[in-house]
């Protein structure tokens, strides 16, 4: 049974529609990325599955159990199984990064504080943040930012880590060093559903690849597939402005 399935998602901003019939799963330890131009409705579906934008429409399974957006309980149930990670860091700024990644886990978990710390120091260490535990975000790069961000969510202990486009925000410099981080991840089997732009790393650490074109799944396979052999037009059109620049 896969881990997460997605039957008929639709959703609106509005009067305007910004998924459409949209069907996809996760197999426990995928990793799917979705790609396609701006406004396809990628980081919309992102926002759907955590709860952030109800859906109209359709139905998402996790584990087998349907979950009801309507309901503030299984609201929660849902966040203590998937965590999001976006572009923008969102840090408290009067915090330090040890701080930052322990106060969901101590005050929304009511999990034990020497627990969480130690948690908190390995998850730091894994993205290579051992040095600045005690550091506030001004004195943090943007990718030490963005790792710290990672290791808040993962704090939580999702059996989902959704990543949005999490390093359009940073310099170029800065980008390896964040994708490293999700790189370790991906080879200690997490499952991860992905928006990025980075097409090199899509192709390196997806299981499968789905394109989206105006708030549907175009095309979905292997990244080879996706990038080499495209079997829609409008898949092909894309992959071709991209590897054009």
């Amino acid at each position: 049974m896969p881990q997460l399935v997605i039957e008929g998602l639709s959703a609106s901003y509005g009067p305007i529609p910004v998924l459409e019939d949209v069907g996809l799963s996760l197999e426990r330890g995928e990793v799917v990325s979705l790609i396609g131009p701006s406004g396809s409705g990628k980081s919309t579906l992102l926002r759907v599955l955590i709860g952030l934008l109800p859906p109209k429409a359709g139905t998402v399974w996790l584990d087998g159990e349907r979950l009801d957006y309507r309901h503030g309980a299984s609201l929660r149930r849902l966040r203590e199984r998937m965590a999001i990670v976006f572009q923008q860091y969102n840090l408290f700024q009067n915090m330090t990064a040890l701080q930052n990644v322990t106060i969901a886990p101590i005050k929304v978990q009511k999990r034990p504080r020497t627990e969480v710390e130690a948690e908190a120091r390995a998850l730091l260490a894994k993205v290579g943040l051992s040095d600045k535990l005690n550091a506030y975000p001004d004195q943090l790069s943007g990718g030490q930012q963005q790792r710290v961000a990672i290791a808040r969510a993962l704090a939580l202990r999702p059996e989902i880590l959704l990543l949005d486009e999490v390093t359009s925000a940073l310099d170029p410099e800065l980008v390896n060093e964040v994708l490293d981080s999700i790189r370790l991840l991906a080879a200690e089997g997490m499952t991860l559903f992905i928006v990025s732009h980075e097409m090199g790393f899509v192709r390196e650490v997806s299981t499968r690849v789905a394109f989206m074109a105006d708030g549907r799944v175009v095309e979905l396979g292997e990244p080879a597939a996706i990038f080499d052999r495209p079997r829609e037009v409008r898949t092909r059109d894309f992959i071709g402005k991209i590897l054009r620049h």
